[in-house]
């Protein structure tokens, strides 16, 4: 099962360290503006198994809404990776709340 995680719990495991959030959106759309923090792995190439200090850390996706979150946390299982949450909000709804935002 894949939970779905809300901004709030987002943001604490970012700042504790607890989690990697994965952000599954094109180049294009990850470079014009982020979740700071987040690594880019696009689903159109998606391949987990190079994400940086993933042991004991929880690894969550995004993109834009969790519609392509959800289905890289089904890629993810099939290629074996520990997946079991993602951003359900996604970047959307991290901007609508006014949360700083990376770019570049």
């Amino acid at each position: 099962m894949i939970s779905s995680l809300g901004r709030d719990e987002v943001k604490a495991g970012l700042s504790a360290g607890t989690i990697i959030l994965v952000d599954v959106r094109e180049p294009h759309e990850f470079a014009m503006g982020r979740i700071p923090g987040a690594v880019s792995r696009p689903l159109s190439q998606l391949d987990l198994s190079d994400i940086p200090e993933a042991e004991g850390k929880r690894i969550v996706l995004s993109c834009v809404a969790g519609v392509r979150s959800m289905q890289a946390a089904m890629v993810a299982r099939s290629q074996g990776v520990g997946v079991d949450a993602h951003y359900a909000g996604g970047f959307r709804d991290w901007i609508m709340a006014g949360e700083p935002v990376e770019q570049g």
